[in-house]
């Protein structure tokens, strides 16, 4: 970790305080660490589930604005969600998309690595 250098010396007070800080960063990043990396993960999996939703729409020869007339989704939704600017879709808005490209959405539930 990078070392902060100061013009002025702490004092025992503020020295305390930034050692008793630096001692809850050392316990707690870990498991922060591991907690963003599992976020990621889950990311990347609906990253892939949408880029597979994708390829079902154009493997169908649908556009967007096919889409919108199968699904009642604004065309403008569905493209940010095909490109991901839409980050926290609902399920309900994935079945339906899946529906109008001739899939069926499939939840699945694994074990924490706990």
């Amino acid at each position: 970790m990078k070392r902060t250098t100061r013009k002025k010396k702490l004092t025992p007070a503020q020295a305390r305080k930034y050692a008793r800080v630096r001692r809850q960063v050392d316990r707690e990043l870990p498991e922060l660490l591991a907690r963003h990396h599992e976020r990621e993960a889950v990311r990347r999996e609906l990253e892939a589930l949408l880029s597979q939703l994708r390829l079902a729409r154009v493997a169908k020869g649908l556009s967007l604005a096919d889409l919108t007339q199968l699904t009642g989704m604004d065309k403008s939704a569905l493209s940010k969600l095909e490109s991901g600017l839409r980050v926290n879709p609902t399920v309900e808005t994935l079945v339906r998309y899946a529906e109008a490209v001739g899939k069926r959405l499939v939840v699945d539930l694994a074990d924490s690595k706990d």
